[in-house]
């Protein structure tokens, strides 16, 4: 393999019902910063049917050339014909890294992908970096070991250099609509025979009313300390205008939807406030929040590893202090 034939950052911009998701969009953030750092280009991969007006929304992202496959088989995701199309892809134009989100279609088609293409991949990354000197050589992070320890990977021998990263967990650019970038019409040359191997009679979307805890300004998270008072979290996050969150130790009790769980094996969140009552901060949790704006943690126990990331600390009885909060906060906005 002649690693000097391959370059440019590449994002595999997910859609959904024609919609790019999120995470596309920050791991386009991401991609900028990798490729002003390598003298690289950014370029989305963006496949579906009928998806092309959302081509400038990615050049308004950061991306420099918009790939956009259309094709009446890729309007729904299914495995084959997404992998054979960015397949094709990576084998013409020789990608130096690929970023895919850890979504249930990322952690799907990513380790494909590399299968198929003889090459590594870092699944879960929470840092993308490249080094200094003149090799930049790109160093993919994540968490190993149930979080005790954080790897740093590379893949020097194999490209594309590949990685799934969650939702939440890089940061989009403010959209620029002066951005100029190319939108190119790419054809790919399907195998029928493989691709209608599989095919969807029916599609059945459940609306289960959750809210996604990764796009709320404020989360009220409730950790082990105030498993005896959980429904005076909501109080709390109402009278905050935000939503209620919870560590693993609440989920796994079945206190709350894992829905509504951040850490390592939740969501990663990054809101403007992060309350934490009654969170230790185990690192498998802050993993997923230590991102926050501002982190104010309520822990009675003052050596808790949570207020070692807190802007602000309070040693206390959560299960006290949540009630007293909330009733004064109600006070002050009447």
């Amino acid at each position: 393999m002649n690693l000097s034939e391959y370059k440019d950052v590449y994002v595999f911009a997910e859609q959904r019902d024609g919609k790019v998701q999120n995470v596309a969009l920050e791991l386009l953030g991401k991609a900028r910063e990798l490729a002003d750092a390598t003298g690289e280009k950014v370029v989305a991969m963006l496949l579906g049917y009928g998806v092309k007006g959302e081509a400038q929304g990615l050049i308004a992202a950061g991306a420099d050339r918009v790939l956009v496959v259309d094709d009446e088989s890729l309007k729904s995701y299914l495995t084959e014909p997404y992998a054979e199309a960015i397949t094709q892809i990576i084998r013409e134009q020789k990608p130096n890294i690929l970023l895919i989100g850890a979504t249930t279609i990322g952690r799907d088609l990513g380790p494909r992908l590399s299968a198929r293409n003889v090459t590594g991949l870092t699944a879960d990354a929470t840092m993308l970096e490249v080094s200094d000197d003149e090799a930049h050589e790109f160093r993919m992070t994540r968490p190993a070991f149930g979080g005790n320890l954080m790897a740093t990977i590379l893949c020097k021998d194999h490209r594309p250099q590949m990685s799934t990263v969650r939702p939440g967990v890089m940061q989009k650019l403010e959209p620029d609509t002066n951005r100029k970038g190319e939108v190119v019409d790419y054809h790919i040359d399907f195998d029928k025979a493989k691709i209608s191997r599989i095919k969807i009679l029916k599609e059945v979307k459940e609306d289960r009313g959750t809210v996604d805890i990764a796009a709320a300004k404020v989360l009220v998270a409730g950790g082990r300390g105030v498993s005896g008072i959980v429904d005076k979290l909501q109080p709390l996050a109402q009278a905050l205008g935000g939503e209620v969150a919870c560590s693993r130790a609440l989920s796994d009790a079945g206190l709350m939807d894992h829905d509504r769980q951040v850490g390592q094996t939740g969501k990663t969140v990054r809101p403007d406030l992060y309350l934490a009552c009654g969170i230790s901060g185990a690192i498998q949790h802050l993993a997923g929040m230590e991102e926050s704006d501002m982190i104010i943690a309520i822990n009675k126990d003052k050596t808790a590893p949570i207020f070692k990331v807190a802007d602000l600390g309070i040693v206390g009885d959560a299960t006290k202090i949540v009630p007293l909060l909330t009733e004064r906060l109600r006070s002050m906005g009447k």
